[in-house]
């Protein structure tokens, strides 16, 4: 289907092989070591630090994996706005980076960020906040 009314859909490019690290779970840490632009891999060390109590490690590692992922969109033709489909398994990881930095930056206080990031995720795709579990 295509988006008469805006920029096409970014796809990020598929990373068979940091991809396939993930899935069988690897830890983290060690798939950063080995591709440290791989946003996922930062998603999963930040929602890690979540779900054990550590919000300011949570923080740190989201928004590791944001700003690589931001930089991934902008080179695949991301002019800073349009969507980015959650649908698209490259896409995840940048999104679940994204997700975790709203739940850390809503742990911290950080109201503000909390509410941009959710709103950035929505913008990204409609159907990211409910499968991330923010909607």
């Amino acid at each position: 289907m295509e988006n008469l009314l805006g920029p096409d859909p970014t796809l990020l490019p598929d990373r068979p092989e940091a991809q396939a690290a993930a899935e069988a779970g690897t830890d983290p840490a060690k798939i950063v070591r080995a591709y440290p632009d791989f946003s996922e891999a930062w998603a999963l060390l930040a929602e890690r630090a979540l779900q054990t109590g550590d919000p300011i490690a949570g923080y740190a590692f989201a928004r590791t994996g944001y700003h690589r992922g931001l930089d991934q969109l902008r080179r695949a033709g991301w002019k800073g706005f349009g969507p980015v489909p959650w649908s698209h398994r490259a896409n995840q990881g940048f999104l679940r980076a994204l997700a975790a930095l709203a739940r850390a930056a809503d742990e911290i206080g950080e109201t503000e960020e909390y509410e941009r990031c959710k709103k950035f995720l929505a913008d990204s795709d409609p159907a990211a906040p409910a499968a991330l579990g923010l909607s």
